[in-house]
């Protein structure tokens, strides 16, 4: 899956959206003409039809978005690497929202690298008190899952594919405007931080050295990528050359409480 098929996707979802707006329409022009005939319910049809037509502009738009990035794809010749998630410097990411919402994972040459999506079950003993969460690799591999508890003190804990404890996300609030977010490896050690602006997206994962491990901004994407990513706003996860599997695993906790969370 390429960063064009997003786009696809996208551009699906405005459309079903455009077709389900005229619906009420159809009814209520049928309705009034069988049975009211009264030419002031038309004006109760405006409104969807309205809506209607941005969402078929947006689905034109999209649209193009798609077939240009594939264009530029072709022309530039990006071909996929052999590079892994937990191996990528950068990754840009981009939020679905659709019916089962998720986390998509992309490297700057435009190739799928993972995603992220809650974990339903389907067995006659749902997971209760807790939120799950699934970590995977461009072929759809569990990589990890990230079990959400709590509510004002909520912790997001950490799994590895083979089930071993990897660490937690400890997430206390102080009073309704800050909170506290500090990293925890699986022996229990402090890792590190979390600190981030509250006004814009922009999150720094501080280890107890002092040093910046892995970071999650908004609005720093370099130009050169613009070919492939049209939106000059799409986040960039980004982890410094120095960290572990297991630590960018755990850093990747972020994620889960800005996208799932927090929104």
């Amino acid at each position: 899956m390429k960063i064009n098929d997003y786009y696809q996707d996208v551009a699906q979802l405005n459309l079903n959206g455009s077709i389900a707006a005229l619906l009420p329409n159809v009814f209520l022009i049928a309705f009034n003409l069988a049975l009211f005939h009264n030419h002031k319910i038309f004006i109760l049809a405006v409104p969807f039809f309205l809506y209607s037509f941005f969402c078929f502009q947006l689905y034109l738009f999209r649209k193009q978005q798609a077939l240009r990035i594939n264009r530029n794809m072709t022309e530039l010749r990006l071909e996929r690497k052999n590079n892994s998630l937990l191996s990528a410097r950068y990754l840009l990411v981009l939020y679905s929202n659709s019916q089962n919402s998720r986390v998509l994972f992309y490297y700057p040459d435009g190739h799928l690298a993972g995603s992220i999506k809650r974990y339903r079950s389907t067995g006659l003993r749902p997971i209760r008190f807790s939120k799950i969460y699934v970590l995977y690799d461009e072929d759809h591999g569990a990589i990890a899952c990230y079990r959400v508890k709590g509510k004002k003190t909520m912790k997001i804990e950490v799994y590895d594919k083979d089930k071993s404890y990897l660490g937690c996300l400890l997430k206390t609030k102080q009073n309704w405007w800050n909170n506290r977010e500090e990293l925890f490896n699986g022996e229990g050690k402090y890792f590190g931080e979390v600190a981030g602006s509250k006004l814009f997206m922009d999150e720094k994962i501080i280890d107890s050295n002092d040093r910046q491990v892995s970071r999650l901004r908004r609005g720093w994407m370099p130009v050169e990528w613009s070919p492939i990513f049209p939106e000059p706003n799409t986040p960039v996860l980004s982890f410094s050359g120095n960290q572990s599997a297991q630590e960018k695993l755990l850093g990747m906790t972020i994620l889960i409480n800005e996208y799932f969370l927090e929104r």
